[in-house]
C-alpha cells in the first residue's frame, strides 16, 4: 500500500481511510474516507485514548513500544486483527515536522473488493479513481522510479512548463538538462532521501512570457530501500502564498520602521502589562526600556489613584474599543508630565489580546492652560483688590463686576447682572452710562474718559471718573469694559485744598517775616509775601521771576545764589545768618533755606525764610558782655586772695623756721615754692588768658633773689622774648621748676658770686640758661636722677616730657643748667596792637546797604 502525506493536497480525495496524529496521541486531521469505512467519526483534536479500541488497533496506540520503535526509515507497520477490524486494515508510517516533532499516518483499506465491482475488476477500477484523483488534484503529482519519471500529472507538466503527456517516460537527465535550478533541487533531494527517505523544499521556476512562480516541492522515498529508488513528488503552488509573506513581511517592516521611528510613544500592553514600548515612548518618559517593558501600564502614571484610573479606562476601553483622554505620568525629574492617552483594543471580539497605547506629549500645551487659568484667577483677584471699580457689560447688560464695583453701587453682583450699566445713572438724559453705542464705535485699543455722577442701590451719590474700553471675552465675542474711580472724596479735598491754600496765602502775606519760593532749576522767584521787600531792599512784586542778580546787588545775589545751591546739592535744609551795616546802624537776618521735593526726587521748589534778628543780637551781645566783665573780674578777685593766703602761709612757714632752726632748710624750700605759685597767681591778677613767659621768669627770679639775698642777672635774648606765652596748665609747674633750679644754684654756688638766668628765644621753642659757679661728680647725668618732692627730682616730676627737656653741663668752672621748651608747652602767640574800639558783635555775612 502506497503512504500518503499529510502535507498532500488531495488528502480529502484519496478513497483510502487516513488519519495523522502525533506522539501524544492527538488526532491532526483524518479524511472523509476513513470516517466511511471505520463507520464514526475520528474528529481533529480527539485523543486516541477516547477512541474506539478497533480506531486504537488500526493506529497501533494501543501497542505503544511498537510505534515508538518505527523511524522514517523504517518500512510501514502492517496492522491486521480480524477479532477487533473485521476486513479492515491498516499501515502506519513515520515523519518528523518542520517543528521536528513526530507525525504518524495511518492509511486504513478494505481487505475485500468495494462493493458492486468484481473481483477481477478491482484493480482497473482502482487504477481509474487514482487516476482521477491525480488530474483533478491542483497539485503536480510525479512517480518516479530510478532514473526515470514513471508518471505525472498533467498539472505537474503544465508547472514545470513541459507539453501535457512529455513527461511520461522522460529520462532524469533529459527533466534536468532544461532548468539548472531543477537539476540542483533534485541532487539535493537524492542526497536527503538516501539519507532521511523524504525531502521538502521550494523552488522559483520562471517560465515564458510568464511570471515567476514559486512551488512548495515535497518528495517521498516509498517502497523498499533494495533495488531502485522510487519516490513520489508533489509540487504546490504557493506564489499567492509568497506574494501574501512578502506583502505581509513589507507590512512588518513598516509596522516596525512607523514604531521605532514614530515621535509618538507608543506601547502594547496585554493585560494590563506593557509588552512593547518603542524608543519614543522611553525618549518622553527619559526611562529606559527595562523600566518600562514587563511593568504595568498604571506604574507608569504620576499620583496614588492608579487603580480608579486603571478602572475607568478599561471599562470604556471594553465597551467603546477606544478611550482617549489625559494623564499625568511619572517623571524622574520629580514633575509630572502630561501626555495625551489613545487606547486602542487590537480585537474589539476578544479584548483579552491587548490594547495599543499612545502617548502624546501635551505638558506644555496643560502647563500653559494652568497658567491661563492661574493667570485668569490672578487677574480675577488682582481686580477684586484694587481701589478701582471694573464692570465688564456686553449686549444683555452687566456680566461681572469687582469688590469695588460692587460697594461702590451699594449691592451684590446677583442684582445686577443682566441689567444695563444705566440702573445706577442719575436722571440726566446725557449720562455716559445712558451712551450704549460704545460697542459698535469704539475700535479696539481706544477708550473714553468721562465724569459723572453714580447713584447706589444705598442711595449714596457720588462723583466717579471712568474709562470705557472694547475688550473681547472667551467666545471673542465684544464686551464693554468700565473703570470707575471714586473722585468724591478727592473733590471735597480739592475744595478743602483750594480753602487752605487760600487760608495759607492770606497767613504768608501777613507774616512779619521774608518768606521767598524759588524754583529749583532756574533760581527765579516764584512767590515773594510782602515781608520780603525789607530783606530784598525792593518791593517784592519787582523780584518775580527774576534770578537773584536781577534784583539785588553783585556780591549780595552771589552770596544768596552759593546758598541755595548748596541748600539744593545737600538736600537739607541750610541756616545762615547775614549781616549788614549802615553808618551807625547794623542789621542782621537769620536766614532758612529748604528744598521741597518729593520722596526719593530731586527738589524742584526751594523755600527761604528770613528774619530780622537785629536787636535779638544786640541783647545777646549786650548780655555776653556783661557776662564777661563780672568773671573776669571774678577771677582777678580770686587770684589776688590766692596770692596774699600763699604769702601768708609762706610767712608762717618762716616764723617756724625761725623758731625751729633744725627744719629752716627744708621750710625754706617750701617757703620758696609757695612764693613761686603766689607769684604765677600775683601775674594773673592783671591779666586774662595765658601768661607771658617773660613775666614768668622775672617774677620767680626776683623772688628767689629776695628769699636768699644773692643777685641774680637776667637777660632775655632774641626777637620772640615778649611773644612766647604759657598755657594756664603749664604756668605753675614750670614756674616751680625754676624756682628749684634757681634754689639749687644758689645752694651750690660757693660764695656770694651773682647768678646768671639768661633766655634765648627763637620762634622754634625757648631755652633757659642758669649758671652758678660749682663742679660736678665724674659721670652725673640728669637722666639718673630719681623723681622726688624737692630739688632736680622735683623738677624732672614737674616739668612736661613731651614739650620740655633738662640738662646739667659743666662749663668751665660753673655749671649750666638748661631748660628747653617748645611747643605745646609754650605758645609764640604776636602781640596785637590794642584795639581802637570796643566791637560791636558777631556776624556771618557783611554787605553795604
Amino acid at each position: 500500500m502506497t503512504p500518503q502525506s499529510a502535507d498532500d493536497p488531495w488528502f480529502d480525495l484519496i478513497p483510502q481511510g487516513l488519519i495523522e496524529f502525533n506522539e501524544r496521541g492527538r488526532v491532526l486531521r483524518s479524511n472523509p474516507a476513513s470516517h466511511r469505512l471505520l463507520g464514526e467519526r475520528v474528529p481533529t483534536g480527539m485523543s486516541l485514548n477516547m477512541a474506539s479500541a478497533r480506531v486504537q488497533t488500526l493506529t497501533s496506540w494501543d501497542a505503544p513500544l511498537t510505534l515508538l520503535s518505527l523511524t522514517p526509515t523504517s518500512p510501514p507497520l502492517w496492522v491486521e486483527d480480524r477479532e477487533l477490524t473485521g476486513n479492515l486494515c491498516a499501515t502506519v508510517h513515520v515523519s518528523s515536522s518542520a517543528e521536528g516533532s513526530t507525525h504518524y499516518l495511518c492509511s486504513i483499506a478494505n481487505k475485500s473488493a468495494p462493493e458492486g465491482i468484481e473481483p477481477n475488476q478491482a484493480p482497473e477500477q482502482l487504477l481509474h479513481e487514482l487516476s482521477t484523483i491525480l488530474e483533478s488534484s491542483p497539485a503536480g503529482i510525479a512517480y518516479q522510479r530510478g532514473d526515470v519519471l514513471v508518471r505525472c500529472n498533467r498539472r505537474f507538466e503544465r508547472m514545470l512548463g513541459f507539453k501535457p503527456g512529455s513527461l511520461t517516460g522522460m529520462p532524469l537527465d533529459d527533466l534536468l538538462a532544461g532548468d539548472p535550478r531543477i537539476n540542483r533541487v533534485v541532487t539535493q533531494s537524492n542526497q536527503e532521501l538516501l539519507r532521511s527517505g523524504q525531502y521538502e523544499s521550494e523552488l522559483e521556476i520562471t517560465l515564458p512570457d510568464q511570471t515567476t512562480r514559486w512551488y512548495a516541492l515535497s518528495i517521498r522515498r516509498i517502497g523498499s530501500t533494495h533495488g531502485p529508488i522510487e519516490t513520489i513528488a508533489v509540487l504546490s503552488d504557493i506564489t499567492g502564498m509568497r506574494s501574501q509573506q512578502a506583502q505581509l513581511e513589507a507590512l512588518g517592516r513598516d509596522r516596525d520602521l512607523m514604531f521605532s521611528l514614530s515621535a509618538v510613544g507608543i506601547a502594547f500592553v496585554r493585560n494590563g502589562v506593557v509588552q512593547s514600548a518603542n524608543p519614543a515612548l522611553s525618549t518622553l518618559l527619559e526611562r529606559s526600556q527595562n523600566d518600562i517593558v514587563g511593568h504595568p501600564l498604571t506604574s507608569l502614571f504620576a499620583g496614588d489613584n492608579h487603580a480608579a484610573d486603571a478602572s475607568e479606562m478599561m471599562d470604556a476601553l471594553h465597551q467603546h474599543g477606544i478611550w482617549h483622554g489625559e494623564r499625568a505620568l511619572g517623571h524622574p525629574r520629580g514633575m509630572p508630565l502630561w501626555a495625551e492617552l489613545n487606547l486602542r483594543l487590537v480585537n474589539q471580539v476578544q479584548p483579552e489580546e491587548g490594547f495599543i497605547v499612545s502617548f502624546v506629549n501635551v505638558d506644555d500645551r496643560h502647563r500653559a492652560e494652568q497658567n491661563l487659568t492661574l493667570q485668569a484667577e490672578r487677574t480675577r483677584a488682582i481686580l477684586d483688590s484694587v481701589f478701582v471699580g471694573i464692570v465688564t457689560l456686553d449686549s444683555h447688560g452687566i456680566v461681572w463686576m469687582n469688590r469695588s464695583a460692587r460697594r461702590m453701587f451699594g449691592g451684590d453682583l446677583n442684582d445686577f447682572v443682566g441689567l444695563p450699566l444705566s440702573t445706577v445713572a442719575t436722571s440726566d438724559i446725557d449720562h455716559p452710562f445712558r451712551m450704549t453705542d460704545y460697542l459698535d464705535d469704539l475700535q479696539d485699543g481706544q477708550s473714553h474718559t468721562f465724569e459723572c455722577q453714580v447713584v447706589g442701590r444705598d442711595g449714596r451719590v457720588f462723583w466717579v471718573v471712568g474709562n470705557a474700553v472694547v475688550t473681547l471675552n472667551g467666545a471673542n465675542e465684544r464686551q464693554i469694559t468700565y473703570a470707575l474711580l471714586d473722585i468724591d472724596r478727592r473733590r471735597q479735598a480739592e475744595a478743602l485744598s483750594a480753602e487752605a491754600q487760600a487760608t495759607l496765602q492770606r497767613i504768608i502775606e501777613m507774616a512779619p517775616m521774608t518768606i521767598m519760593l524759588f524754583d529749583a532749576r532756574t533760581l527765579r522767584v516764584i512767590q515773594a509775601n510782602q515781608g520780603a521787600s525789607a530783606f530784598i531792599n525792593t518791593e517784592a512784586s519787582n523780584a518775580l521771576l527774576k534770578t537773584p542778580e536781577m534784583f539785588l546787588d553783585a556780591e549780595r545775589a552771589r552770596i544768596i545764589r552759593s546758598d541755595l545751591m548748596l541748600s539744593l546739592d545737600s538736600g537739607a535744609p541750610l541756616h545762615r545768618e547775614y549781616g549788614s551795616a549802615q553808618g551807625a546802624n547794623s542789621q542782621v537776618w537769620d536766614v532758612n533755606y529748604l528744598p521741597l521735593s518729593r520722596e526719593d526726587q530731586s527738589a524742584d521748589q526751594l523755600l527761604m525764610v528770613a528774619s530780622d534778628v537785629s536787636e535779638q543780637r544786640a541783647a545777646e551781645q549786650a548780655r555776653l558782655d556783661a557776662a564777661i566783665t563780672q568773671r573776669e573780674m571774678l577771677v582777678k578777685e580770686v587770684h589776688h586772695r590766692i596770692k596774699n593766703n600763699l604769702q601768708g602761709v609762706a610767712g608762717l612757714l618762716q616764723q617756724i623756721a625761725a623758731r625751729k632752726p633744725e627744719v629752716a632748710s627744708a621750710i625754706s624750700e617750701v617757703v620758696g615754692q609757695v612764693q613761686a605759685i603766689a607769684q604765677v597767681y600775683g601775674l594773673q591778677v592783671g591779666s586774662s588768658g595765658p601768661l607771658h613767659l617773660q613775666s614768668v621768669v622775672e617774677a620767680i627770679a626776683q623772688s628767689v633773689q629776695r628769699t636768699f639775698g644773692r643777685q641774680i642777672v637776667l637777660s632775655f635774648e632774641g626777637p620772640t622774648a615778649g611773644c612766647w606765652q604759657l598755657p594756664e596748665a603749664e604756668s605753675i609747674p614750670i614756674a616751680l621748676s625754676l624756682n628749684e633750679l634757681l634754689t639749687n644754684a644758689h645752694k651750690h654756688g660757693k660764695g656770694m658770686q651773682p647768678l646768671t638766668c639768661s633766655v634765648h628765644c627763637t620762634e622754634q621753642g625757648v631755652n633757659i640758661d642758669i649758671r652758678n659757679p660749682g663742679q660736678l661728680t665724674d659721670g652725673f647725668s640728669v637722666d639718673r636722677v630719681r623723681g622726688g618732692v624737692s630739688g632736680l627730682g622735683l623738677v624732672r616730676a614737674l616739668l612736661p616730657r613731651r614739650s620740655s627737656k633738662l640738662s646739667m653741663l659743666q662749663d668751665g668752672p660753673l655749671v649750666l643748667t638748661r631748660i628747653e621748651l617748645t611747643p605745646p608747652g609754650i605758645a609764640l602767640v604776636p602781640i596785637a596792637p590794642p584795639p581802637q574800639e570796643r566791637p560791636s558783635g558777631q556776624q556771618i555775612a557783611l554787605w553795604p546797604q
